[in-house]
């Protein structure tokens, strides 16, 4: 416990250099606060004592705005930052080395059963505000971009971003130029744009149609 105990501390000075003493961080790190509080209630939820789990759940998230499920499996040195509003599902599974920042879910995408939230992998980061939906894995040393929402599997050594998450770097390559957090696609706009074509496309139709029909009126008097 006390091993557990040192690197979740030792966690905190390696990632965040705003850190000055370990009497501040054990005393005003809701982060910390809350890992230390999902740690008991996940050896409750181990024992089968739901209830009393989810309770000591509820109070952590009372104290820390930080809502960790019991039965979410955690590793290692899991380090959350300016947490506030995190969300880490029941069948969550978090590797060793992961770093949250402030909002980020990982939940579900629905009601189903058994295996519904993401599996997370070693040294990975996820930024503010990121979703992450579904019974996916993040691959290991990936990176979450601020305020994107992941719904399918994320490869080892990637970069995502956007709405949907989309991959732009893999393995140090760039995999995508015309992407950005600021000019992402926009598959409903994509879909308006065809159809008005479409419909001015038809209204042309029609109206070329209507303009040759006297002329081809008067030729068939003519005739």
């Amino acid at each position: 416990m006390f091993k557990t105990i040192r690197e979740d501390i030792e966690a905190v000075f390696d990632r965040d250099p705003a850190a000055r003493s370990t009497l501040e961080v054990v005393l005003t790190y809701s982060g910390l606060h809350a890992i230390w509080m999902y740690r008991i209630s996940h050896w409750f939820w181990k024992k089968k004592w739901y209830t009393v789990a989810r309770m000591l759940s509820q109070f952590g998230r009372f104290l820390t705005g930080i809502e960790i499920h019991p039965g979410a499996v955690i590793g290692k040195n899991l380090f959350i930052d300016h947490g506030m509003g995190i969300v880490i599902g029941e069948t969550c599974e978090i590797g060793d080395n992961v770093t949250l920042y402030q909002g980020v879910t990982l939940g579900g995408t629905g009601k189903e059963k058994g295996k519904r939230h993401p599996t997370i992998g070693n040294n990975v980061l996820i930024a503010s505000g990121a979703k992450v939906l579904g019974s996916m894995k993040i691959g290991d040393h990936s990176k979450i971009g601020a305020g994107s929402v992941v719904l399918q599997e994320v490869p080892p050594n990637s970069t995502v971003v956007g709405i949907p998450g989309k991959v732009v770097v893999q393995n140090g390559v760039k995999v995508q130029d015309d992407l950005d957090q600021v000019n992402l696609p926009d598959p409903v706009a994509d879909m308006l744009r065809s159809m008005q074509q479409e419909i001015d496309d038809l209204r042309s139709e029609i109206k070329r149609l209507q303009q040759s029909r006297p002329a081809d009126g008067l030729d068939v008097v003519q005739k």
